[in-house]
């Protein structure tokens, strides 16, 4: 079959939407009835009864641990957590104003220049690995917190468990039980959700067989869009913008007239609400009766509400982005590290489908349609327009 055959038999999807992408036994969805598992394991059930590190060793290493070697998970993770002082040093080099997705991004990338062997076909390498990275990325982020003000990053401590650990590292203070608890039910929750924008792109890198390093670099800067792992900032924004439940209304009425997006409502899988936002509806009620209410609650009920009345008959429902900033408020994290610890948790979910995919990889190489002309003639310098021009860009040259 030539390639001008093939080329007319292609169904061109945006975003490749419904195209299957792999094959995989890591976690399921199935968006009409709500339903999210953990290699066959509800997530209703992992967010009551296990932590995050248990479902952590899930996800990768395809079952539940025994009691025996969840400690000896949870003892090299805990070993791993410093961070080499090079590392420390090219943080403190990051701008103040800089992103922490950003900063994020480098210092897993970074972490391939120290630990990089590229032995994929180690079974030492790949735990090794896999645990630094668990490890060493929750560092990271509250390091960076505490340095962009100036501050020196507070070191782990070895007798706090992973949530606790951070929370301490970020705030400066031992949590308070139930905060740590909470935290870690919110890793689990984002830990994995099947080929997400973030997944596929470290799967895309990973076919290249690079290091493991580079893979979750590459997934970091995929998150950071606003689309993907950044919503959760923009519902804090938008409910900000919102100011009082009396403006819920107004304010949806017009998103729906504008076809303007409404942050923290609909899935490209789910068609119900989103099991985790169930769960983190909960965990920020929680909060809330220990702590105080937070401002933003009463008017995320009432826009829940009202979507729900205008736009749930189209399938559109609160994601795990909507309630998720709400819980992070209450813990004390500020805005833009929403997104970072989005990825501390799907941290997990790279790396499972990572190690997956090295168990029969090929190279992504996806075909296309071309929409472009044929036969063009070639145009001397002198005689071509300005495109930038065209394009409404201008074009100066130095003086």
């Amino acid at each position: 079959m030539g390639a001008t055959t093939i080329m007319t038999v292609c169904e061109y999807r945006p975003g490749l939407e419904g195209v299957p992408a792999t094959q995989s036994s890591i976690s399921y969805v199935d968006g009409q009835a709500g339903i999210l598992e953990y290699r066959g394991i509800p997530i209703e059930e992992l967010a009551q009864r296990g932590t995050f590190l248990e479902t952590a060793y899930l996800l990768i290493w395809g079952g539940l641990p025994s009691k025996q070697e969840l400690e000896a998970f949870e003892h090299e993770i805990c070993y791993h957590r410093r961070l080499k002082y090079r590392v420390r040093d090219m943080m403190k080099c990051f701008p103040e104003s800089g992103h922490p997705m950003d900063a994020l991004q480098a210092c897993a990338a970074a972490l391939g220049l120290f630990y990089s062997r590229r032995a994929l076909d180690n079974p030492v390498y790949i735990q090794q690995a896999v645990v630094r990275l668990l490890a060493k990325i929750p560092t990271m982020v509250a390091a960076f917190q505490l340095m962009r003000k100036g501050n020196d990053p507070v070191q782990p401590r070895d007798d706090l468990n992973y949530s606790a650990n951070f929370l301490y590292m970020l705030n400066e203070r031992e949590p308070d039980p139930l905060a740590a608890h909470i935290f870690d039910v919110c890793l689990t929750l984002h830990a994995e959700h099947t080929i997400n924008a973030s997944t596929f792109s470290a799967m895309v890198t990973a076919s290249t067989l690079t290091d493991p390093y580079a893979v979750v670099a590459s997934a970091v800067g995929t998150l950071a869009g606003p689309l993907h792992g950044g919503a959760n900032e923009e519902v804090i924004d938008m409910l900000e913008e919102i100011g009082s439940v009396e403006n819920v209304r107004p304010y949806v009425e017009r998103c729906i007239a504008e076809k303007a997006k409404i942050m923290g409502f609909g899935h490209r899988v789910y068609k119900v609400k989103d099991p985790r936002a169930t769960i983190l509806q909960g965990l920020a009620e929680q909060l809330f009766a220990k702590f105080g209410q937070d401002e933003y609650y009463a008017i995320a009920l009432e826009m829940e509400q009202v979507v729900s009345e205008k736009l749930g008959a189209k399938g559109i429902y609160p994601n795990v982005d909507f309630y998720s900033g709400l819980v992070y408020r209450k813990l004390g994290i500020p805005t833009d590290l929403f997104t970072p610890i989005f990825a501390i948790a799907r941290v997990a979910g790279w790396l499972a489908h990572w190690k997956e995919q090295l168990g029969e990889n090929r190279i992504f190489r996806p075909t296309q349609i071309y929409t472009g002309p044929h036969d063009q003639p070639y145009v001397d310098l002198a005689d071509r327009p300005h495109i930038w021009d065209k394009q409404g860009f201008s074009v100066s040259l130095p003086s």
